[in-house]
């Protein structure tokens, strides 16, 4: 029984490794259930993952279906549906970080291991996503701490599928050292940045910088075309999208993780100026869309 479980062990890390090694550069899409669901029914294709959140504290939105009002989450209904599909995970942190050191969510994190070996699909698991973010005020020696604990006790209990990623928010950040979040080389699979604002690249190409430093393959974690939208159509295209594709195509980003949300209809960011980055929203963007993923093998539509 023994030998059955390190074969079992030893094959899971095999494909997920291939998964990561691969040249095919790969895309998600959320970040609930029902905008997944709405881009696989108007575009006609299935994308390579789907994006999902949870939290250690509650662990909601996994086994079944949970809102706090940003929008429905239910991992097990989307693995079940599309089984083809990888998972993209967010799992909060925040307000918790000594705690998760201290062992107070070991029986959380023996749950979350037990579902992922019980899933079997591939997953890229944020850790604290967006780790510099203001919005999280992540002590950076704590969150690395706790990052590291997560990592260990995940390993520990066999799990294989999972890949880990380091997902900097990249914007301004007092100090400008990302690095001091680092929880070490060996606990990083990838490195994952936000792209939303069309004009913060020099705060990206920081994160790239890292990435190439510490040679590890890059995603980006998540992505919207904010306070621009989709409505704007040939504008919004070249204000945004172009930007965003060529920033995949120069800086050898193997992951794309786009949130195709109308923000305005999503209780938890209603009044915030996001603005729409639901691609059906207008044909131009659509069109455009599925014309960039066919032209550069993101996508093979017959």
């Amino acid at each position: 029984m023994a030998r059955f479980a390190l074969i079992v062990f030893c094959v899971l890390s095999l494909c997920i490794s291939q998964v990561s090694a691969s040249d095919k550069v790969t895309f998600a899409v959320g970040q609930d259930v029902d905008a997944f669901e709405n881009y696989v029914k108007d575009f006609g294709h299935v994308p390579d993952g789907f994006m999902t959140y949870t939290s250690l504290q509650d662990l909601e939105g996994l086994w079944s279906e949970a809102d706090h009002g940003g929008g429905r989450q239910h991992a097990q209904y989307l693995i079940e549906k599309y089984p083809q599909c990888f998972l993209q995970l967010g799992l909060y942190l925040v307000d918790i970080l000594p705690d998760i050191t201290a062992g107070v969510y070991d029986e959380h994190l023996s749950r979350l291991s037990e579902w992922f070996k019980q899933i079997k699909i591939p997953v890229y698991l944020r850790i604290g996503y967006e780790f510099d973010g203001p919005h999280n005020h992540y002590d950076p020696q704590e969150y690395a701490a706790a990052y590291r604990y997560i990592v260990d006790y995940l390993r520990k209990e066999g799990v294989a599928n999972v890949e880990y990623v380091w997902h900097s928010f990249a914007g301004y950040i007092e100090g400008g050292n990302l690095m001091r979040w680092y929880p070490g080389d060996e606990y990083v699979d990838w490195i994952g940045i936000s792209y939303f604002d069309a004009y913060a690249d020099s705060f990206r190409q920081d994160v790239v910088k890292i990435s190439e430093t510490i040679h590890k393959p890059l995603m980006i974690a998540e992505s919207t075309p904010y306070k621009i939208g989709v409505t704007q159509g040939e504008k919004s295209w070249s204000i945004w999208f172009q930007r965003y594709f060529n920033f995949i195509k120069t800086n050898d980003v193997k992951m794309f993780c786009y949130i195709n949300w109308d923000w305005a209809s999503v209780p938890m960011f209603k009044g915030q100026g996001w603005g729409s980055g639901r691609l059906q929203d207008d044909p131009y963007i659509s069109q455009k869309w599925i014309e960039e993923l066919k032209m550069n093998g993101y996508i093979n539509l017959r």
